[in-house]
């Protein structure tokens, strides 16, 4: 499959590696890819995000990203629907970060890389290869011969998670995505 990606493609996913790595998450995940492509300047989705996401912005994700991951992952709306069950997820994450410390929840840690027997990789999640398969389906939809890096934006906000939820709240949606890069409001692939 990635034979068919671009050099800025596949510098999105080698940078999702290097995020994952410094984080000490044990897996690349779909937010390690969102931040990737946050890091990439000059590119079909850096201009794409620019476009959509207006000036100053970019702080704001990384910082909705961090609170997503300091919550264990969980998305607002999972967070919201939890509250609709009395159960106060800021609550439990301060709980647990008083004892734990900060970022305790985040799945993350410190030094994962160093443990005997690990091998240096870290392998992709569900959901991070849920993505580049999305990826795929979205070149294919728009009938472009490659994958480039804003396939793989496009196919982030076409997910369920905390990558769609927190590009949405800052109005990166695909549609919008689509006026920008293909001039129209093209059908979903995925």
């Amino acid at each position: 499959m990635f034979e068919r990606f671009t050099k800025d493609a596949r510098a999105v996913v080698t940078g999702a590696v290097e995020h994952a790595e410094r984080a000490g998450s044990e897996t690349v995940d779909a937010e390690h890819m969102l931040l990737a492509l946050l890091d990439r300047e000059g590119s079909r989705a850096s201009f794409a995000l620019a476009s959509v996401g207006g000036a100053g912005w970019l702080e704001s994700v990384r910082e909705a990203l961090g609170e997503a991951r300091r919550r264990g992952g969980l998305s607002q709306a999972d967070t919201d629907a939890l509250a609709g069950l009395g159960i106060d997820v800021s609550e439990i994450v301060a709980r647990v970060e008083e004892a734990h410390g900060v970022g305790a929840m985040s799945g993350d840690r410190a030094g994962a890389g160093r443990w005997s027997g690990w091998s240096g990789r870290r392998p992709f999640s569900r959901s991070a290869k849920d993505v580049l398969v999305r990826a795929l389906r979205v070149a294919v939809g728009h009938k472009d011969r490659h994958v480039g890096d804003e396939h793989i934006l496009l196919a982030l906000t076409t997910g369920p998670g905390v990558p769609a939820e927190v590009l949405a709240d800052h109005g990166v949606t695909y549609e919008a995505l689509t006026r920008v890069l293909y001039g129209g409001g093209e059908a979903k692939a995925g």
